[in-house]
């Protein structure tokens, strides 16, 4: 598909603007497929979970809906977002996504998870969060899907950046009242796929003991 203007990359991919209403987005180093990714969205859009609608996919392209507004990330550094409403809103998206019957299997215990749940993957579009970015959703269980929640803001909490400060609180709001949905089985699974991870720099890599550490303490 041709492409418009360039509005934003990622480390796999980049997104281009089709017009007012719709954009490409692009994978780079052929991670992933886009077909798989597209019938999960519409799939949970299907039953009102929030996610952009999809016109069209083929294996390294998706052409989705446009959305207006900034991410999560994007708004703590505008002042329009606090940490702990950031938490609270990643908790109210895990629970309502793995309260959605699962599209492939029939083990009631398995729901659709879409691992990659951070504040930099949430839109605040008018008509409320959107979740965007799910080129890594599987069917599993729950626990998997909020313990990758949790790596990923104590990943960034313990990194020593500015930010660090935001994700530890965000980290927080998430767990709190939450300690049962992340389990000990998802909290290693979780820790494994992301040192396995192939985006992941080696310093990000050497951060996830801490990360753990820091993720029990707020559980214990």
């Amino acid at each position: 598909m041709r492409t418009g203007r360039l509005l934003g990359s990622g480390r796999s991919a980049d997104v281009y603007e089709v017009d007012e209403a719709w954009v490409l987005r692009r994978d780079r180093g052929g991670w992933g497929d886009a077909t798989a990714e597209a019938a999960v969205m519409q799939h949970v859009r299907s039953h009102g979970y929030p996610v952009p609608g999809v016109r069209a996919a083929t294996r390294g392209d998706l052409v989705m809906e446009r959305l207006s507004g900034p991410t999560m990330l994007e708004a703590f550094g505008q002042g329009l977002l606090s940490a702990q409403e950031a938490g609270l809103t990643l908790a109210r998206l895990l629970r309502k996504l793995h309260a959605l019957p699962a599209r492939v299997s029939a083990d009631p215990a398995v729901r659709i998870l879409h691992l990659d749940l951070h504040p930099d993957n949430v839109m605040l579009t008018p008509d409320g969060p959107k979740v965007i970015d799910w080129s890594n959703t599987e069917e599993g269980a729950p626990g998997l899907d909020w313990a990758m929640s949790a790596v990923i803001l104590a990943q960034v909490a313990v990194g020593g950046e500015t930010i660090g400060g935001v994700a530890e609180e965000t980290l927080e709001a998430l767990l709190d009242g939450n300690e049962d949905q992340v389990t000990e089985a998802g909290l290693v699974e979780a820790g494994a796929r992301r040192a396995a991870n192939p985006t992941m720099s080696t310093r990000e890599v050497e951060l996830l003991g801490a990360a753990d550490e820091l993720i029990r303490s707020l559980l214990g």
